[in-house]
C-alpha cells in the first residue's frame, strides 16, 4: 500500500503549466499514481465548469474540489457532494459590505446544471468586473435583486479590482463580519484584476480534502497536498507531506516540507515520482 494514499493537486501554478496545459508527462504521472491506488483529488479555486475540462484526459475517478473548498462535485454524474452555506443574514452583510466600498458583487452558485455558475448585478461599475463577464460568456445571470434577496444556493462571493483594493475590501469584511468569514485574495492568470474571494468561516481546499479523505478512511499523515498560491497553504501546511511548487510564493514555500519543479518543468510529475518512490 502506498505511505500516500491521497494526492490534493491545485491546478493553476500546479497541475497545468503557463500556457494552461496539462502536459503529457504530467497526465501519464497521474495515470500512473492512481493505478498505485493512490487517491487523486483536483482542489481549485476555478469554478466547477472550468475544472471539468481537465477531467476527462486523465481517465481515473477524480473528485473535484472548486471555489478553493466551497463546493466539491463528482464530475461522473455532477452529483454535489458538498456545498458551504452562509447564513441568509451573512450573506446579504457580505453583499452588502461589497458593494458599499465599490466593488461588484458576484455570486457563485450551485447551478451548473442550470447552465450557468454566477450571478452578477445588473449594473457592474468596475472594468475587472466587466472583464471577468465577457471572459465567461453564458456562464453568468444577472440578478437585480441580490442585495436583498441573495438566492439560496450561494455558496461563494467574490469581487475583483487591484490587488490593493482586494486587500482593503477583505480587512473589510473580517472587521465588519469578525469570525464568520473566510477569505482570500487571488490572482488567476486569465484576468487582468485580483480577486477577493468570501465563502464561510471554516471553508477552504483542506477541510475539502479532509471531508472526501474521511470518507476513505485516509488519515491527514496519508495525504500529499500540492500548491503554489495563498489558499493552498493550509492544505500544504496540514498535510502529511505538503509540497509547494517551484514558481509558488514564497509564503507558501515557506509552508511546505519540499520545493518541487516549477509547473513549466511538469514539476507534478516529479511528486507523482516522490510518492511512488517511498510507496
Amino acid at each position: 500500500m502506498p505511505k500516500y494514499r491521497l494526492l490534493a493537486i491545485d491546478i493553476d501554478g500546479t497541475l497545468v503549466n503557463s500556457r494552461d496545459e496539462l502536459t503529457p508527462r504530467v497526465r501519464a504521472a497521474l495515470t500512473r499514481a492512481g493505478r498505485s491506488g493512490i487517491r487523486i483529488v483536483l482542489a481549485s479555486g476555478r469554478r466547477y465548469s472550468r475544472v471539468l475540462p481537465l477531467v476527462e484526459p486523465l481517465a481515473i475517478d477524480v473528485p473535484l474540489v472548486t471555489a478553493s473548498g466551497a463546493l466539491v462535485k463528482d464530475p461522473r454524474d455532477h452529483r454535489t457532494l458538498f456545498r458551504a452555506e452562509f447564513s441568509e443574514d451573512v450573506l446579504r452583510r457580505t453583499i452588502g459590505a461589497v458593494d458599499r466600498a465599490g466593488f461588484d458583487p458576484l455570486l457563485c452558485g450551485d447551478t451548473f446544471l442550470q447552465g450557468f455558475d454566477f450571478y452578477t448585478p445588473a449594473v457592474l461599475r468596475r472594468e475587472e468586473a466587466r472583464e471577468y463577464v465577457r471572459l465567461n460568456p453564458g456562464d453568468g445571470r444577472i440578478c437585480p435583486v441580490m442585495l436583498d434577496r441573495p438566492p439560496p444556493e450561494v455558496f461563494l462571493v467574490f469581487t475583483l479590482g487591484t490587488q490593493e483594493q482586494m486587500l482593503s475590501v477583505q480587512a473589510q469584511l473580517h472587521d465588519q463580519l469578525p469570525g464568520q468569514l473566510a477569505t482570500h485574495v487571488l490572482r488567476s492568470p486569465r484576468y487582468t484584476g485580483y480577486l477577493c474571494e468570501i465563502v464561510p468561516a471554516g471553508v477552504s481546499k483542506w477541510s475539502a480534502v479532509q471531508r472526501l479523505a474521511e470518507q476513505w478512511a485516509i488519515a491527514d499523515a496519508e495525504i500529499c497536498a500540492v500548491g503554489d498560491d495563498v489558499n493552498d497553504i493550509a492544505m500544504i501546511r496540514a498535510a502529511g507531506l505538503g509540497v509547494a511548487m517551484g514558481n509558488a510564493q514564497p509564503r507558501v514555500k515557506a509552508a511546505a516540507d519540499r520545493i518541487a519543479p516549477t509547473h513549466d518543468e511538469d514539476g507534478l510529475a516529479q511528486v507523482v515520482e516522490w510518492l511512488l518512490e517511498e510507496s
